[in-house]
């Protein structure tokens, strides 16, 4: 047994001091590092090879979405966005980072009023709120992953007046909306698909003609890889990407007959490393509250699931933070139709 799956394993049993589950992190997150470090195109194609044999999506994340809406008002910031935020100084708060990180996306994918907007994967709606309120002329149709998102935001946008705004639940796997979009954007949803080619070659004939399509992932710099829930040292694979994949920043261009990149940002991981801490700080500062919701879910099991949270938090700032947050970033890319 290593190091790591002994301090795995015996988490699981007892409380252990953060310092340490630290540690664990950042020697996975090394190691992780180091075998991404040698791969580079080839091994991309070959990845998006393998992908192609794969259902577009296999059920990923599920234990984050089983849980009540009141977890997350506890545990994010006032937006409820479930994704990386963009600190622009070391006094940034939370709501600043979150309301940041939403301006740019807006930005980026190029929104403007009066558009058609579809948004794959909308969480708890922070960027489907965000578009209805400031294009209150386009239409957004946001697709949930849970009948609590859905129920959530549609009470959000009825409290807020905003008609134009329509949630649905899908499967991805069998999607398929009516009429053509002028924008489709995606915050962190296609990490948990599986089969990106059979995905996007859908997308672009949801697109109007001159329309395009916005992707913010969290990538690493050089290699896309599976994390196998198989290794008992890999924490993160079997808690954090459960079903999902990590891209490289480059993996999308072995798309690019599918869809052309217009542009591209990149941010550092120090970004979502600060999102992470606050939430975390957030689940210590509110935890009676957050307790009670998981023993909603979790029942005899809240006080594991309250350390697996705990993990799951440590895990993202550590992963992101690893390396000043030049390993593992945020990345988006506007793109267009390719010829």
């Amino acid at each position: 047994m290593s190091v790591v799956s002994a301090i795995i394993g015996t988490a699981e049993r007892v409380p252990l001091p953060d310092v340490v589950i630290r540690a664990a992190i950042q020697r996975l997150c090394s190691r992780m590092a180091t075998r991404l470090s040698v791969l580079g195109p080839g091994d991309d194609a070959a990845f998006a090879g393998r992908m192609m044999l794969r259902p577009i999506a296999e059920g990923a994340a599920a234990w984050r979405d089983e849980v009540p809406a009141a977890f997350f008002a506890d545990l994010l910031g006032p937006k409820r966005k479930f994704s990386a935020c963009f600190y622009k100084t070391d006094a940034t708060t939370l709501r600043e980072a979150e309301e940041e990180a939403l301006r740019q996306t807006v930005e980026h994918a190029g929104l403007a009023d009066g558009q058609a907007i579809l948004e794959l994967g909308c969480g708890w709606g922070s960027l489907s709120l965000w578009m209805a309120r400031q294009f209150p002329h386009a239409t957004v149709t946001a697709v949930a992953a849970s009948q609590a998102q859905r129920s959530y935001v549609e009470e959000e946008a009825r409290l807020r007046g905003l008609v134009n705004l329509r949630v649905v639940t899908a499967d991805m796997n069998v999607f398929a909306p009516e009429g053509h979009f002028d924008r489709i954007v995606s915050v962190e949803m296609f990490e948990q698909m599986s089969n990106w080619r059979k995905l996007m070659t859908r997308a672009r004939s949801w697109l109007a003609p001159e329309g395009r399509f916005f992707m913010h992932l969290v990538t690493h710099r050089s290699g896309s890889h599976l994390p196998d829930p198989a290794d008992r040292d890999d924490w993160i694979a079997q808690y954090v990407y459960t079903g999902g994949l990590m891209p490289s920043h480059h993996l999308v261009r072995q798309f690019d007959d599918i869809f052309a990149i217009e542009k591209e940002w990149c941010w550092s991981g120090t970004h979502y490393q600060r999102t992470a801490n606050d939430w975390l700080v957030n689940f210590d500062a509110r935890r009676e509250g957050i307790e009670a919701s998981l023993r909603r879910v979790h029942g005899e099991e809240t006080a594991l699931w309250m350390r697996r949270w705990r993990w799951f938090l440590l895990a993202t700032s550590g992963l992101f933070g690893h390396a000043g947050g030049t390993e593992w970033g945020v990345s988006h890319y506007r793109m267009m139709a390719a010829e």
